[in-house]
């Protein structure tokens, strides 16, 4: 083979041979990327799950701390008794400490702001403070509202005619004014004209047990059935949406709008307002069924008070209610965050006109206070005592370019809640203090809790019991995570 050849075939090979390095190298290379791209999202994606439930962790702490700051309320009356004088010597109502849960609870959060926030009430220097913050960078922020200031929709899951009529005319009253006639004039979803008393009817008959059509005319004093005929002939027969109703209470403020003519207008208007805002919120399906006259919204007080006195002049023109319900909000505020009545009758005796606050609020407006058939009875519709509170807790974890919330909705029934004991013992003994008794111990002559008669760490047949017993945080009766 001459040398020409030979030169041209190691060329050649030389060809081949830059090709499989190139190809071995672009193929280690697309590995390589790929790899990288896996484990950078596999670690962001343990970065999202670890913030993620910090975050968790984080509502689910402070909705613990407004369930204790509720819980001790209580324990706050009866140390300020010297707030007798304000009321006549008389107990002293409920202090709404609820309201102030995002500021006390601030010295917790993690948060700068909250923290400082805190200080301010206190007069604290809380630059010093150690061991309350949790995780860097994590914080919570939490709004507690008290179902029991809210027009109830579940009133006629009783299964009564009279609880029926109290919210039927708690929403007319809501709704009577004539500026709201174009709202239920104009077409529903279904297409259909659903006027307030289609629309009330509805909203009952959804969650009243029984299968007779409720027609929503509270002053005759008619519970369902009263000449309305069955329950699923009207909702059978809507052209677009047709349903049977569910003859149970709602589990969820938002099943309201399963019913007919609950439009987003509706709803805008008498149900929630201003969702980033629950405190103004008007309805609710949680609660006891009166509604609390020192923290409802004056637009849930207004709408019970018109259910019961229809034909007051206040229900029907809109200038003088936009005028009493501003009056109404700065008397509440003039209290500065003390319970403005006493009582039910006090709040009745107001909206007729009598007593200091009746005769400045009416006075001052020029406006005819409103008349009840039976005083009496008006007040049954309200209370001064709250026992239904929604949590809401919303955690937070600021990482490097992203920020992760959880949001958590929790529902707490106090009606069984016992009393969280005083640290003070009888005989002035204090737990834990020498002649007192041993922390986890019961006081002398009482009979020690379940969790602890059980045994070594109460793992005993009786802690069972122990654990389904009341407890001073209230039940949780709804729970959701967002």
């Amino acid at each position: 083979m001459s040398a020409r050849k030979r030169r041209r075939k190691k060329q050649d090979q030389r060809g081949v041979a830059l090709l499989l390095v190139l190809s071995s190298i672009a193929l280690m290379t697309i590995t390589v990327v790929d790899f990288q791209e896996e484990q950078t999202a596999d670690l962001h994606s343990a970065f999202a799950e670890r913030d993620s439930l910090t975050a968790e962790y984080m509502a689910k702490s402070a909705e613990n701390l407004s369930r204790l700051w509720i819980a001790s309320e209580p324990l706050m009356r009866q140390s300020l008794g010297i707030l007798r004088l304000l009321f006549g010597g008389r107990a002293v109502p409920q202090l709404p400490v609820w309201e102030f849960s995002d500021q006390v609870l601030g010295a917790f959060s993690g948060d700068k702001e909250g923290r400082e926030g805190f200080g301010t009430i206190g007069g604290f220097d809380m630059n010093g403070a150690k061991n309350i913050e949790g995780p860097e960078g994590a914080s919570f922020k939490v709004v507690v509202v008290d179902e029991d200031s809210k027009i109830n929709l579940n009133l006629g899951a009783r299964g009564q005619i009279i609880a029926e009529n109290r919210f039927g005319g708690s929403f007319i009253g809501l709704t009577s004014s004539p500026a709201y006639d174009p709202l239920f004039q104009r077409n529903d979803r279904d297409g259909n004209t659903s006027p307030r008393e289609a629309i009330c009817g509805a909203l009952m008959d959804w969650a009243d047990p029984d299968e007779n059509l409720y027609t929503c005319e509270p002053h005759k004093f008619q519970g369902g059935g009263a000449g309305g005929g069955a329950e699923d002939t009207s909702t059978m027969l809507l052209p677009r949406r047709p349903y049977r109703v569910k003859n149970a209470p709602y589990d969820s403020l938002e099943e309201a709008r399963l019913v007919r003519g609950m439009g987003d207008d509706i709803w805008a208007t008498f149900i929630d307002p201003d969702p980033t805002n629950p405190k103004k919120r008007v309805m609710t399906v949680w609660g006891q069924g009166p509604i609390n006259v020192n923290t409802a919204p004056p637009q849930a007080v207004f709408g019970v008070v018109c259910g019961l006195a229809p034909t007051a002049e206040l229900c029907m023109d809109v200038a003088k209610q936009q005028q009493f319900l501003t009056m109404f909000g700065v008397l509440r505020n003039f209290t500065s965050g003390m319970p403005l009545f006493g009582t039910p009758a006090e709040f009745v005796t107001t909206v007729q006109g009598g007593g200091t606050y009746g005769k400045m609020l009416f006075g001052t407006l020029g406006i005819p206070p409103f008349k009840f058939q039976s005083p009496a009875e008006a007040a049954k519709n309200f209370t001064t005592e709250s026992k239904v509170f929604s949590i809401y807790a919303t955690g937070e974890v600021k990482g490097f370019r992203r920020v992760t919330k959880v949001r958590i909705h929790t529902v707490v029934d106090f009606r069984n809640a016992p009393a969280i004991p005083n640290a003070m013992m009888p005989g002035g003994q204090i737990p834990g203090q020498p002649g007192g008794i041993t922390a986890g111990q019961p006081p002398p002559g009482q009979t020690p809790p379940p969790s602890i008669a059980g045994g070594a760490g109460g793992m005993g047949s009786e802690a069972i019991v122990g654990a389904i017993n009341p407890n001073p945080g209230g039940t949780v009766v709804y729970h959701r995570i967002e």
